[in-house]
């Protein structure tokens, strides 16, 4: 692995807009505001900047499975709000971790897949040019239709 260390200059000059893009993310709702254990219920609750709550049963973490409510009540936020940390226990979760295991793998597949598709860049701008320019996506032929069979049934 390559030694590459940022000059000085250098991390000056990426601090600005990874504050932006931390303010954006956080503007988004995409950073967890607050964060409590529920006693009664034994669940983790989180409130989203975007005023979205979620919650998630210590049960489904296995790390947490163990944990007495005293230690899961000293749940705190990452500064960045993107993490929940219980120091006692040296236990440290993402937010959207959290939310992701909480969707349907296949469901989440999709999904990511359609994001993947609305993807823009040059090279897939020039691709979708050229293949324009050949008269774009070719059409499906009889031939290569998937054959269609009717059995005749005897009465």
């Amino acid at each position: 692995m390559a030694d590459h260390a940022l000059s000085d200059a250098e991390i000056l000059r990426q601090i600005p807009p990874a504050r932006a893009a931390e303010h954006s993310a956080r503007k988004r709702g995409h950073r967890a505001r607050t964060v409590r254990f529920d006693r009664a219920h034994a669940r983790i609750v989180v409130e989203l900047s975007s005023g979205v709550v979620f919650a998630f049963p210590v049960r489904s973490i296995p790390a947490l499975r163990r944990a007495t409510p005293g230690e899961l009540a000293k749940v705190a936020l990452s500064a960045s709000g993107g993490g929940l940390r219980w120091a006692a226990l040296d236990i440290d979760l993402s937010v959207a971790g959290l939310l992701l295991a909480a969707v349907d793998p296949a469901e989440r597949v999709r999904h990511l897949a359609a994001e993947a598709g609305r993807a823009t860049s040059e090279a897939k701008a020039a691709a979708a040019r050229v293949n324009g320019a050949k008269g774009g996506r070719p059409r499906k032929s009889a031939a290569r239709a998937a054959p269609t069979t009717r059995r005749k049934i005897a009465v």
